[in-house]
């Protein structure tokens, strides 16, 4: 089994790590106090561009950049942590808040410092009950030690904080529609511009973040920038949690250095495929990345890498599947997905997603015909890049994908099915079409 390089995760198995006389003892919320101590809000701003921290939930755009849009000025503004785990695949943000939620509200102060946001949210997804009622406990925790609310440690900032449970719905992900859930309305995305660090929650500035790139922000901030950026590669620096699943031997969160190949995840530390069996396609970064070959597992896993090879590194969800599984039943299941999770707000992805799985149906029935494949094809290039947010792009993508690695098996599957269903129909005396018996 191979090596993980930890760092987020280094002390996950403390017994009580979860409670903030543990996390204090091993050296919580210092980082909290140097930033509150002895840096201005634009040294942190500087310090964590200087790290190149990247986000680790889907976009990889840079932190520290994302928070110096934030306008200078006295109105009210927001950091919004992005809990909603529900892209398929990705479990890492569960581990995190279960496990050490103290690290999390601490760079989520930070961040709110460093932006100049006075309110912070959790917006954590409505399935996660026992980790909601761990981060309320511990913020509960940290507001009595004077690490939330106002005047911080007695450095005259304010920052107060709210976790706030989503209702099961996978649109909430989305930034805008998280925001437009946490004002009580439903959840649907927002055209954009304005951005949410122009105009988000309340139409006021936001910095909204992912909860591993928040937990990274104490890191940074206690160690510096350029012991953060000692580890990865050049435009993907750090440790990145990776949630393992599928045909795999030993699925679960690793955290591994970016940059090593991506066959020392599925195979050193996951285990690989069950036996007998071998690596067909995978997903890098959850169900919404286009599927790579197992000749990619070469390649490193960072995320110029895996945009070279025409996927992306998302939120680090690695789905492995073998050669046991059709892959047209792979791309139903995936379109099923985001057709049941579409809000319905724009035609290409209201419509685009219920085409994609009804012109799958037909062919996993064999009742397609030779252009089917390719109106299909087309109808995800009419899908991407036409839509209010990514939900339509997360099908069509991975679709599109298996469509121009697989298209034989797409053809193979459907003329299976249709011989098969000619055969029933005429045991059953409903044709009287011959059957070529070769077939």
């Amino acid at each position: 089994m191979a090596d993980q390089t930890r760092v987020l995760l280094d002390d996950i198995d403390e017994p009580g790590l979860h409670t903030i006389e543990v996390y204090e003892r091993l050296g919580g919320y210092q980082a909290l106090r140097k930033a509150l101590t002895t840096m201005e809000p634009d040294e942190i701003v500087a310090e964590l561009q200087a790290s190149g921290l990247r986000g680790r939930g889907g976009a990889g755009f840079s932190m520290g950049q994302k928070a110096s849009f934030m306008p200078k000025g006295t109105m009210d503004k927001y950091l919004c942590c992005n809990a909603d785990e529900s892209e398929p695949g990705t479990f890492k943000d569960r581990l995190l808040m279960q496990k050490n939620p103290h690290r999390l509200i601490e760079g989520i102060v930070i961040a709110a410092v460093a932006a100049g946001a006075n309110r912070a949210f959790i917006y954590i997804r409505g399935e996660y009950v026992l980790q909601a009622d761990i981060l309320n406990a511990a913020v509960a925790e940290a507001r009595a030690r004077g690490y939330v609310g106002a005047n911080i440690l007695g450095s005259g900032h304010d920052v107060d904080l709210v976790v706030h449970r989503g209702a099961g719905a996978y649109i909430c992900g989305e930034e805008t529609a998280l925001l437009d859930s946490l004002e009580g309305k439903r959840g649907n995305p927002r055209l954009k511009p304005p951005f949410p660090a122009n105009q988000g929650l309340f139409r006021g500035p936001t910095l909204i973040n992912n909860v591993e790139t928040l937990s990274n922000v104490p890191i940074v901030i206690a160690k510096g920038a350029e012991w953060f950026k000692q580890r990865g590669t050049e435009k993907s620096t750090g440790t990145k949690v990776v949630s393992v699943s599928g045909n795999v031997q030993r699925p679960g969160n690793y955290e591994i250095e970016l940059g090593i190949p991506a066959r020392e995840i599925v195979y050193g530390l996951a285990g690989g495929p069950p036996p007998g069996r071998k690596v067909k396609c995978w997903f890098p970064g959850g169900s919404s990345a286009p599927v790579l070959l197992e000749e990619d597992l070469d390649r490193p896993y960072s995320f110029e890498s895996m945009a070279e090879a025409g996927s992306m590194l998302g939120s680090g969800a690695i789905i492995v599947v073998d050669d046991s599984v059709p892959i047209v039943s792979l791309a139903l299941r995936v379109a099923r997905f985001y057709r049941h999770e579409s809000c319905g707000k724009c035609v290409p992805c209201r419509e685009g997603t219920n085409w994609t799985v009804k012109m799958l149906e037909r062919i996993d029935r064999g009742e397609a015909t030779p252009m089917d494949i390719e109106i299909l094809d087309q109808v995800q290039q009419n899908i991407m890049g036409n839509c209010l947010c990514v939900l339509g792009d997360s099908m069509a993508m991975p679709v599109r994908s298996m469509i121009a690695k697989f298209k034989d098996e797409f053809i193979a599957h459907n003329e299976r099915a249709r011989e098969a269903a000619d055969r029933l129909a005429v045991g059953a005396g409903l044709s009287s079409e011959p059957v070529d018996a070769a077939a």
